[in-house]
């Protein structure tokens, strides 16, 4: 197959979002950014003070009960690809981004679950020694994508 034929395309979601506030700018960055769809897995909000220009009903939204659910679901094809302040995650700054794939980040509080990461097939981190906000940490994970550099 031509790499030209290559549609690319992602998604970006919360696992156990601490606030409605963070999922509501993190949606808000999403639409703004070209993801091609938003999540959650576990706690729901319906909806998003701070998502002003009402994103979840401008690009499809999924929520899902557990991780579990949501790994059998995600779209085939794709690569899971965790943002996590992990020794063995790969600093954003040099990642390749897939051309197919789905941004999963955590709470700030607990970050990913063990199996969530266990399940990523990359780790990327921030040069950071703390966490950083979630919607934000979403937010510069797109505008990377959005740079130009090249894809795997």
């Amino acid at each position: 197959m031509n790499d030209n034929f290559i549609t690319e395309f992602f998604g970006i979601g919360i696992q156990n979002g601490k606030t409605p506030e963070n999922l509501g700018m993190l949606w808000r960055s999403a639409q703004n950014m070209g993801a091609s769809f938003i999540f959650t897995i576990g706690n729901r909000y319906a909806k998003q003070a701070c998502d002003t220009h009402n994103a979840v009903k401008s690009m499809p939204y999924y929520h899902y009960e557990t991780f579990e659910e949501f790994y059998n679901n995600m779209p085939k094809g794709t690569r899971l690809v965790g943002v996590e302040l992990d020794e063995s995650a790969t600093e954003l700054e040099v990642f390749e981004h897939p051309r197919r794939c789905v941004y999963l980040l955590g709470a700030e509080d607990h970050g990913l679950s063990k199996k969530a990461i266990e399940k990523c097939h990359y780790l990327v981190k921030f040069k950071s020694e703390k966490s950083i906000n979630v919607s934000i940490a979403g937010s510069i994970v797109m505008y990377d994508r959005g740079l130009n550099k090249p894809r795997s």
